[in-house]
């Protein structure tokens, strides 16, 4: 009886490695025939209408749909808890924890909504998040309750429905590989900042190449990167604080740090997320194990890229200088240089 018994353990398990080997064989044909390339605004926005729709990156990512902050030397972490600290290191590192109760807030990108309930619910802040989807809209509505000063609406980065100088802080968290126009980027994120006022942003950036060119495996991840998540490109850490600085907006120097050390267990972690949460299986079932994983292949690209040095988690924390239009010789700088998004 016991041989037969483990006959039957073994063959069930032979047909359960069977078959998540040809769901993970579909999951990477799906990545391979089927990449999410930019095309446009309206890429982007069907993209995040589609994450938010499923449930399934909200219910494995929770409210933050961007990564964590696991220390310096980086220790381990709830991937959750990581999320909400990030947004705390970053209040701190942009000294926005000094400002008074009643500052507003405009959070660029701001997906479901977790950072701006964050600024809001502890900080004292007005806040306003941005997305270009209607679906994160709605559903960082939903997840607001009474009393939290956060609101949000549809609008595009590029091209931001506000007028200048409306908003004591700008806040931004890993919206900029989203657009196609860096240098429009960086003119909108200042121009609604009140003149004083604190610009913070967080972001995935490539390394310089104008330093060290990439080289053929490199330019192979990168494309990689760009077609699977509707990302037009990808900046330098230095190319946009070059762009911020040449609209003439900055007061003084744009001031940088690489937080990829403290950011970098995020990929792993979000792989182990469905490892350790089967019961997302259950919730989403078979076509839900397969979109998650078809993003497998993209999370390990970004730990290899982030772990090699291929890219960088780069911070940005400018002033807004106490001026209406760019200077002539910034502007000047900015048509000779040419500064391009890679």
């Amino acid at each position: 009886m016991m041989n037969i018994s483990l006959l039957a353990i073994l063959h069930w398990m032979g047909f359960a490695i069977a078959l998540l080997l040809i769901l993970l064989l579909i999951g990477l044909g799906l990545y391979l025939l089927f990449p999410r390339k930019y095309q446009s605004v309206d890429s982007v926005a069907n993209s995040y209408d589609d994450w938010t729709n499923d449930g399934i990156l909200e219910f494995y990512w929770g409210e933050h749909i961007h990564l964590g902050h696991y220390g310096s030397p980086s220790r381990k972490k709830d991937f959750i808890k990581a999320k909400e600290d990030f947004v705390h290191e970053m209040v701190r590192w942009g000294g926005l924890h000094k400002l008074p109760p009643g500052t507003t807030v405009l959070d660029v990108g701001c997906g479901i909504g977790g950072s701006s309930r964050i600024l809001a619910r502890e900080y004292g802040f007005h806040v306003t998040g941005i997305t270009i989807s209607p679906q994160q809209v709605k559903r960082a509505q939903e997840l607001t309750p009474p009393g939290v000063s956060a609101q949000f609406k549809v609008d595009n980065a590029l091209a931001l429905s506000f007028p200048d100088a409306s908003f004591d802080v700008v806040w931004s968290i890993e919206a900029g590989p989203h657009m196609p126009d860096k240098a429009q980027f960086a003119r909108e994120l200042l121009r609604v900042l009140k003149p004083g006022g604190i610009l913070v942003v967080a972001d995935w950036n490539q390394r310089d190449d104008r330093q060290l060119p990439l080289n053929f495996w490199e330019k192979l991840v990168m494309r990689q990167l760009l077609d699977q998540w509707s990302h037009p490109a990808f900046s330098s850490i230095e190319g946009f604080a070059e762009l911020l600085e040449a609209t003439g907006w900055v007061k003084g120097t744009v001031e940088t740090a690489d937080w990829t050390e403290q950011t970098l267990p995020s990929w792993l972690d979000s792989i182990w997320q469905g490892i350790a949460r089967p019961e997302g299986l259950v919730r989403f079932g078979l076509s839900g194990f397969i979109k998650s994983v078809r993003e497998v292949p993209t999370l390990l690209l970004m730990r290899l890229a982030f772990g090699t040095g291929l890219c960088r988690f780069g911070m940005f924390r400018a002033v807004r200088a106490n001026c209406t239009m760019p200077s002539t010789t910034m502007m000047e700088k900015m048509m000779e240089n040419q500064i391009v998004s890679v």
